[in-house]
């Protein structure tokens, strides 16, 4: 089975995670925790093309979800530009999120404003997701096991 498409903006938060250092690797294993580091992601990759995320959009929805995006980015079989993810640092996505409802086309509008806002160049950050966004077609990912729930918690 394979995973969906995720939304762009999966992309970004993926980036920002990064920058946050809220990534930890163990092998072909990870933790990918949340922006307000209540809780983490579990994520399991067998090393070629199947890989497995708790997180909502994952089980929920079955779009590869950013946890994962952002476990293949820094294991290198994604690759990124680090100036996109520190533009991305330090952003609330579950508040930001609640806040919209998630609607992510009011989300990213939001992110691009912050972006802007920071100084850089938000047609840039763009064209890096929508290659990026590229590259994850391309991997044609399939689910790695049985999916399990989410955490629960902020």
């Amino acid at each position: 089975m394979k995973w969906k498409i995720p939304p762009k903006i999966k992309i970004s938060e993926a980036l920002g995670s990064i920058a946050d250092g809220r990534i930890e690797i163990e092998g072909n294993n990870g933790k990918v925790y949340s922006s307000s580091r209540g809780k983490f992601y579990s994520i399991e990759y067998d090393g070629k093309n199947k890989i497995m995320c708790n997180d909502n959009g994952s089980y929920w929805v079955g779009y590869l979800g950013y946890p994962a995006i952002a476990f293949l980015m820094v294991i290198g079989k994604i690759k990124y530009n680090s100036k996109f993810a520190e533009a991305l640092k330090d952003i609330k996505w579950k508040d930001v999120n609640v806040k919209f409802k998630n609607d992510f086309d009011k989300t990213e509008e939001y992110v691009l404003q912050l972006v802007k806002e920071r100084g850089f160049d938000i047609l840039e950050l763009q064209m890096e997701v929508d290659r990026i966004f590229e590259e994850i077609k391309k991997l044609d990912l399939e689910l790695l096991g049985e999916k399990t729930k989410p955490p629960t918690g902020y």
